[in-house]
C-alpha cells in the first residue's frame, strides 16, 4: 500500500488508535501534518531546565502562552526494548548507554547523592586553579598577608589531597583564625591525620570530609572525635552537630558563607530572613534558644524535613512553630514528628496557609487530595565507581513507558517498554498536570509491519511562558487503584505508614489456626458400567488420544457420548448448557480450581488456611497488597535483610513476564503490563552441580469431600542452564534464574533416579527425607482449598494438577505454584520425552494409562496415595 497522503485515510486507519490515545479531534488535522512530514517542533515551544541539583530535569514553556488542546507535538522514542533484552542492547547498541545515563541525569559527572544534599559546601571561587593544592593554599595564604584580611573560610575541595598533602600545608598556623574548612571530594585516608589537623584550628565551626575515604571508612566516629576536640563544631559534613547554634541556622538561610563567614552580632543577622530551610541537616532537637520566634521575627517559609526530630518533642514543637507569627508555609515529614496526618497538623497550626507545597484549605476539606503533592521526589542512590550500565538499569524505571501489541497471534507476548527522548522525559509528575501524554503508533502505509512507535504531548489546561510542564505518572489509577502506594516508585513516600500495614497485615495471618478437615469415607474406587462395556473419552489434547490405549476406556469424538470429558477448555454453565454436558459425565476438572492454579488466589487460599506457612514464601497479590509489601520491603532494607523479589501475573506459565529484581521501582512500575503476585524470591536454593532446578510433581484429585488425592510417583527435575548468580547483572538471565527451558533456552532435564542419585551423594542428604517432608506439604496445600473453598467438592470431577517445587539451601520444600490439569497433561508428554529418551512412546503411554486408572477405575501401580 502505498504511503498515507489524505487526511481523511489518515483518520480512517487510525481512528481505533486516535479514541484510544484520548487527544481532541480538534487536533487530528495538525497531528496528521506533523507525521506526514516527520516534524518534531517541540525545542521551539519548550526548554528543559535542570533541577533538583542536577539530579532531574523539567521541561518549561518557553513561548509565550499556550492555550488548552491548543497544539499536538511528537515525542520520539529514544529506546523501546522488551525487558530481557534491556541490559544487552545497552551493552550492543553504541551510544545508548551513555545518552540514557545524560537523559536519567546518572552521566559520570552528574551530582552524587551526597553532594545533592550539601550543595552549599561546594562553592570554589573563580579564576583559583585547581590542579596545584599547595598553589590554593598558598595563594590565599598570600592574600591574607598582603591585604591584612583574616581567613575565616577556605575551600579545597576536590584537588586531590591525600594525608601527606594535608600535613604539608599547615593549616592551623596559615590561618588560626579558620570558621569553615571544605576538603570535600579529596584522597585522605587516615583517621588520625584528620583529627590531630583539624582540631588544631581550635575555631572551626564548620568542616566538610565528604567523599574522602577516611569517611566511608570510619563514618560518624570521626565526628564524634572531632567534636572532642573543637568544642564550636556546628557542621560536619552538613550535618547539624549537637552544639549546634545561631550561625549554623544562619548558614542554613545563606546569611553566611564563603564570602561573609561571620559578623560581630550573629543574633541580630538573623532578623531579615524569611525563608529557611532546614532539610536534611540531621537535627534532633529544635533548641528554642537558637531557633526562636525573637532570633527570627519575619519568617514565612520553613523546611524541616529529613531529620531526626524526637517525635516526644511534638507539644513543644508545636508551641514553638505557633510562637512564629509570620510563618505561612511549612514542610514537614508525614508522618513524623508533628503528627500522623496533615490535617491534625493544619488544625494546632492554624495561621498556617501552606504544608508541603498544598493550601490549607485543600487539606481540610479532604486529606487524601493532598497525598501526593506531599511527597519529595525519589532521587537515584549509586555507589562510587558503580558502571554506566549499573546506573542507567536502576534509573530506567523513573522514566519508562509500556505499551502491549494486541497480536492474537501473540497473546502471550512480553510488553513493550520505552524510555522517551530528552523533551518527553523531563516531564515530571502532577496531581493537576497541565499536559497529557500518551503512545501512538503511526502506520504510514496503513498496516500493522509498518509501524512507528511516537507518543503525543498535547495541553490539557492554560499554560504561561515560564511554567513547569507535568503530566500525571498515574492518569486514570485513583486511589481505588491503591494511587498513593503506587507513587513511591517516584517519591518517598512516609514509609511509617506502610509498615504499620505489614504489621498489621502479619498479626492478622499470625493469627489464622489451620482446622484439617474431618476424614470421611473414601469415594467409590470404580466408576466402570456394571455390564462391562468400556468408558468412552472425549478429549481434545492429543497427548491423552495418543497415549490412552487401556482396554476399559475407547476414545469418541462427541463430548454428549462420553463417560468422561478430558478437555483443555475451561468448562462452566455457559459451555456446559452449550455442548449439553450432562450431571453423569465426569469433567477434568474441579469447581473453583482457581483457588489452586491462579497464583494470587493460591496465595489467599493458604493464608486463610494456614496464615504464613514456611513453605510459602512472603507472597503480595499487587492488585490489592501493594502497600503491605512496602512496609515488608522496607523493614528488610532497614534491618540488612535480602531483598530481592520475583514478579509473576497471576495466570501465565512459562515464566512469561516474569521479573527478578530488587528495586522497589521496578516492582511497582512492573504492575502496569498486568495483574502479578510479588513473592519473595529464594536467593538461597539448593543447587545441582552449581544450578537452580526446580521440581514438578503430578498430583491425582479423586475427590475435595473427603479429600482423596494421589501422588504419581513420577516427578520431573527441571534444571536451569547456567551457574547460579546473585549478581545484578544477572537478574535478567533467563538461563540463570529460571528453569523451564522447554520453550526458551536448551532443553536440560535429568531422568530422576540419576538425579536422585547424584544429589544425595553432592550434598550428603536423604532423598527419603526430602520427598516425605514434600509429600506432607502437598497435602497441606489441597487441604487448604478443602477448608477455605468448600464449593470445590463435585462428584463428577477427577483432575490432576502439576505441583512445582523448590528446595532451599537447607533443602526444605517451598511451593512456587499449582499447574491445572490441561497445562499438566501437556507438560507431562514433554517432559516425559525429555527424561526416558529414546523410550519416550511407551512411558508417556504408561503414564497417562495409569492417571486414567488411578482416577476412574480406583487402580495404581505408580501413584501413592497422601
Amino acid at each position: 500500500m502505498a504511503v498515507i497522503k489524505d487526511f481523511d485515510e489518515f483518520v480512517g486507519v487510525h481512528g481505533i488508535l486516535l479514541a484510544s490515545s484520548g487527544i481532541p479531534s480538534c487536533l487530528y488535522h495538525e497531528l496528521f501534518l506533523k507525521l506526514s512530514s516527520d516534524r518534531f517542533d517541540g525545542g521551539n515551544f519548550f526548554e528543559i531546565e535542570s533541577c533538583e541539583d542536577g539530579r532531574q530535569r523539567r521541561l518549561i514553556l518557553s513561548s509565550e502562552s499556550m492555550n488548552k488542546d491548543s497544539h499536538v507535538f511528537l515525542v520520539d522514542h529514544a529506546w523501546s526494548f522488551r525487558l530481557p533484552d534491556a541490559r544487552k542492547q545497552l551493552q550492543d547498541v553504541q551510544g545508548l548507554a551513555e545518552r540514557m545515563a545524560v537523559l536519567m541525569c546518572v552521566a559520570e559527572g552528574s551530582v552524587s547523592t551526597s553532594a545533592a544534599l550539601n550543595n552549599e559546601a561546594k562553592e570554589l571561587e573563580d579564576g583559583i586553579p585547581i590542579d596545584n593544592p599547595m598553589d590554593v593554599v598558598m595563594r590565599k595564604f598570600d592574600e591574607s598577608r598582603e591585604g591584612g584580611e583574616v581567613v575565616r573560610w577556605l575551600e579545597l575541595e576536590e584537588l586531590d589531597i591525600d594525608d601527606t598533602m594535608l600535613l604539608s600545608f599547615d593549616i592551623p598556623s596559615k590561618f588560626p583564625d579558620l570558621l569553615a574548612l571544605n576538603l570535600w571530594g579529596n584522597k585522605i585516608q587516615n583517621v588520625e591525620t584528620v583529627i590531630n589537623e583539624i582540631t588544631k584550628c581550635r575555631r572551626l565551626r564548620a568542616v566538610w570530609l565528604n567523599e574522602n575515604p577516611v569517611v566511608q571508612n570510619c563514618g560518624d566516629t570521626i565526628m564524634d572525635l572531632l567534636l572532642q576536640g573543637l568544642p564550636d563544631l556546628e557542621i560536619y559534613n552538613s550535618k547539624f552537630t549537637r552544639n549546634y547554634t545561631e550561625w549554623a541556622v544562619g548558614f542554613a538561610a545563606g546569611v553566611y558563607g564563603s564570602e561573609r563567614p561571620c559578623l560581630d552580632n550573629v543574633t541580630d543577622q538573623l532578623v531579615d530572613i524569611t525563608n529557611l530551610d532546614l532539610s536534611n541537616r540531621c537535627i534532633h532537637w529544635l533548641s528554642n534558644k537558637v531557633f526562636s520566634p525573637t532570633a527570627m521575627p519575619l519568617l514565612q517559609n520553613l523546611n524541616i524535613r529529613g531529620n531526626p526530630l524526637d517525635e516526644g518533642s511534638s507539644p513543644d514543637l508545636f508551641k514553638l512553630l505557633r510562637g512564629f507569627n509570620c510563618l505561612q508555609s511549612l514542610e514537614v515529614d508525614i508522618p513524623g514528628p508533628l503528627g500522623r496526618n496533615a490535617v491534625e497538623i493544619i488544625e494546632s497550626l492554624p495561621l498556617l496557609s501552606s504544608l508541603n507545597g498544598t493550601p490549607a484549605s485543600k487539606i481540610t476539606e479532604d486529606e487524601k487530595e493532598i497525598v501526593d503533592s506531599i511527597l519529595e521526589p525519589r532521587l537515584l542512590e549509586w555507589d562510587a565507581g558503580e558502571p554506566l550500565i549499573e546506573r542507567v538499569m536502576s534509573a530506567m524505571w523513573f522514566y519508562m513507558m509500556t505499551y502491549r501489541l494486541a497480536d492474537e497471534q501473540k497473546i502471550d507476548e512480553t510488553p513493550v517498554w520505552y524510555v522517551m527522548d530528552e523533551l518527553g522525559s523531563a516531564l515530571r509528575h502532577s496531581d493537576e498536570p497541565n499536559f497529557r501524554i500518551a503512545p501512538f503508533l503511526y502506520m504510514p502505509e496503513g498496516k500493522l509491519a509498518s509501524a512507528i512507535s511516537f507518543s503525543l504531548l498535547w495541553p490539557i489546561k492554560n499554560v504561561r511562558q515560564g511554567d513547569e510542564c507535568t503530566r500525571d505518572f498515574l492518569f486514570g489509577i485513583g486511589e481505588d487503584k491503591q494511587r498513593s502506594a503506587r507513587l513511591t516508585a517516584w517519591f518517598c513516600t512516609p514509609q511509617g505508614y506502610f509498615i504499620q500495614k505489614y504489621k498489621k497485615y502479619v498479626h492478622l495471618l499470625e493469627s489464622t489456626r489451620f482446622c484439617r478437615p474431618l476424614l470421611e469415607a473414601p469415594v467409590t474406587n470404580s466408576i466402570l458400567p456394571s455390564d462391562g462395556r468400556a468408558l468412552h473419552v472425549y478429549t481434545d489434547i492429543p497427548q491423552v488420544d495418543e497415549f490412552l490405549t487401556r482396554k476399559e476406556f475407547v476414545l469418541t469424538n462427541d463430548p454428549k457420548d462420553a463417560d468422561i470429558i478430558w478437555t483443555s477448555f475451561q468448562v462452566d454453565e455457559e459451555i456446559k448448557n452449550t455442548i449439553g454436558i450432562k450431571d453423569h459425565q465426569y469433567i477434568n476438572q474441579f469447581p473453583f480450581e482457581a483457588c489452586l492454579v491462579m497464583k494470587h488466589h493460591l496465595a489467599e487460599t493458604i493464608h486463610k488456611a494456614h496464615g504464613l506457612p514456611e513453605w510459602l514464601q512472603p507472597t503480595y497479590n499487587l492488585e490489592a497488597q501493594l502497600s503491605e509489601l512496602i512496609g515488608d520491603y522496607h523493614i528488610r532494607k532497614n534491618e540488612g535483610f535480602d531483598n530481592l523479589w520475583i514478579l509473576k501475573p497471576w495466570n501465565m506459565a512459562r515464566t512469561i513476564d516474569t521479573t527478578v529484581t530488587g528495586e522497589l521501582p521496578a516492582i511497582i512500575r512492573l504492575m502496569e503490563t498486568g495483574p502479578k503476585i510479588c513473592q519473595k524470591y529464594i536467593e538461597h536454593p539448593a543447587l545441582f552441580k552449581g544450578r537452580k532446578f526446580d521440581l514438578r510433581y503430578i498430583v491425582l484429585v479423586r475427590s475435595m469431600r473427603p479429600l482423596e488425592i494421589f501422588l504419581s510417583d513420577v516427578f520431573w527435575v527441571r534444571l536451569a542452564n547456567n551457574i547460579y548468580t546473585l549478581d545484578k547483572s544477572s537478574f535478567f538471565e533467563y538461563e540463570t534464574h529460571f528453569t523451564v527451558m522447554n520453550y526458551i533456552g536448551r532443553l536440560n532435564h535429568m531422568a530422576t533416579p540419576e538425579f536422585v542419585m547424584e544429589f544425595e551423594k553432592e550434598h550428603q542428604v536423604k532423598w527419603l527425607d526430602i520427598h516425605q517432608r514434600t509429600c506432607n506439604m502437598i497435602r497441606e496445600v489441597f487441604e487448604s482449598a478443602v477448608v477455605v473453598h468448600p464449593e470445590m467438592h463435585c462428584s463428577s470431577s477427577r483432575a490432576i494438577y502439576g505441583v512445582d517445587v523448590m528446595l532451599d539451601s537447607s533443602f526444605q520444600p517451598k511451593l512456587l505454584e499449582v499447574t491445572y490439569c490441561p497445562d499438566c497433561t501437556r507438560a507431562c508428554k514433554y517432559d516425559t520425552q525429555a527424561v526416558v529418551g529414546s523410550r519416550k512412546h511407551i512411558k508417556g503411554r504408561d503414564f497417562f494409562n495409569d492417571v486414567f486408572g488411578c482416577l476412574f477405575l480406583g487402580e495404581s501401580t505408580s501413584c501413592t496415595q497422601l
